[in-house]
C-alpha cells in the first residue's frame, strides 16, 4: 500500500493529503461541538494541545534531537501565543454558531495573512490583488449579513479568530525557511499546552468517563491535520491542491446536517464560495514564488 502510494505522482499525493487534511479538520470541529456539550471550550483547547503532544512524541522520538533544534524560540514563541489566542477564539466559536458558517468564514484567514504579508513581509501587492482581498472580505460580509440578518457572536468570533491566526500563519512563512515540520509541529504544542492550561483553570472541571476518547480523537485529528497539511504543501504547489481545500465546506455543511440538524443558508455557499474564489485568485498569484510554511485556511486548528 505504502509503495503504491510513493508511486503516485507528487500532485496527486498532495491533492490525496489535503483531502485528508480536510476530513481531520472538520472531523476534529464536530468533536469539539460535542465535547462543548459538557466542557468549556478552552478546557477543551487545552486537552487538545496536551494530547496532541502526546501523541507527536513517538514521532519525535524517531527524529531524535534534531526536531529540538532551532534558532528562533522567540518566534515560535509569538506564533504560538497567536496560534492559543486563535484557537480558543475558534473552539468558543464552534459552540456559538452552525458548522458551516464557521468554515465559510475561516476561509478569510489566508486572506488576512496576503494583507499582512504585504505591510509586515514587505511583499508587492498590484491592484488584482487587492481587489481579489476586497472580494473576499465582502464574501465575509454576505456570509454574516450585518443589517440583514441578526449577527451571530460566533461569527464574529470566528472573523477575529482568523485575523490572529493570519499573524501565526505569516510566522510559520517565515520560521518554514528553516525549521523542518515536525519541529513547528513541536513546539506549537509545547507552547500551547501551556498556554490554554492557564485559561483552562478559570473553567476547569474534570470529563466525564466517555469524553476522553473525544478528547484524545481531538488531539490526534488536530496533530494529524497539521502533519498531513504541511507534507501535501511540500509534496504539490500550493496552487495544485488548494481548491481541495473547499471540501471542508461541504464536510462542514454535510456532519451539520447529519449531527446537528443544521441547514446551511443559500448565503454561506455563496459567501463561502466568493471568499475560496478570492484566496484561490491570490494564491494564483503567489505562484511563482515558493510556499514557505501551511497556507492552512482553517483558523485556529
Amino acid at each position: 500500500m505504502r509503495n503504491s502510494y510513493s508511486a503516485l505522482p507528487p500532485y496527486l499525493r498532495g491533492v490525496a493529503l489535503m483531502l485528508a487534511t480536510t476530513l481531520l479538520f472538520t472531523g476534529m470541529q464536530v468533536l469539539v461541538r460535542q465535547a462543548a456539550e459538557d466542557l468549556h471550550p478552552f478546557e477543551i483547547a487545552f486537552f487538545r494541545n496536551f494530547f496532541g503532544l502526546v501523541i507527536l512524541l513517538p514521532i519525535v522520538a524517531r527524529v531524535g534531537w534534531a526536531a529540538f533544534q532551532t534558532k528562533r524560540l522567540h518566534v515560535h514563541a509569538v506564533r504560538n501565543v497567536l496560534q492559543t489566542a486563535g484557537m480558543l477564539t475558534f473552539f468558543t466559536a464552534l459552540t456559538l454558531a452552525p458548522l458551516a458558517q464557521i468554515v465559510a468564514l475561516s476561509f478569510t484567514a489566508p486572506l488576512f495573512a496576503a494583507a499582512g504579508a504585504v505591510w509586515f513581509l514587505h511583499e508587492r501587492a498590484g491592484a488584482r490583488r487587492w481587489l481579489a482581498l476586497f472580494a473576499g472580505f465582502a464574501g465575509a460580509l454576505i456570509v454574516i449579513r450585518p443589517g440583514i440578518a441578526e449577527v451571530n457572536i460566533g461569527a464574529l468570533l470566528v472573523v477575529g479568530s482568523s485575523m490572529v491566526w493570519a499573524g501565526a500563519m505569516l510566522l510559520i512563512k517565515v520560521l518554514g525557511r528553516t525549521e523542518s515540520t515536525v519541529t513547528m509541529t513541536l513546539y506549537m504544542c509545547l507552547f500551547m499546552v501551556p498556554l490554554s492550561f492557564v485559561p483552562a483553570l478559570f473553567v476547569w472541571q474534570w470529563p466525564a468517563p466517555g469524553a476522553w476518547v473525544s478528547l484524545v480523537l481531538i488531539g490526534g485529528f488536530g496533530v494529524a491535520g497539521h502533519l498531513a497539511l504541511a507534507q501535501a504543501l511540500k509534496d504539490a504547489d500550493t496552487t495544485r491542491i488548494l481548491p481541495v481545500d473547499f471540501t471542508r465546506l461541504l464536510w462542514a455543511s454535510l456532519l451539520g446536517f447529519i449531527i446537528f440538524n443544521e441547514i446551511p443558508d443559500v448565503w454561506t455557499w455563496i459567501g463561502g464560495a466568493v471568499i475560496f474564489a478570492a484566496v484561490t485568485y491570490v494564491a494564483l498569484q503567489e505562484r511563482g514564488r515558493r510556499a514557505d510554511g501551511p497556507a492552512s485556511t482553517l483558523a485556529g486548528g
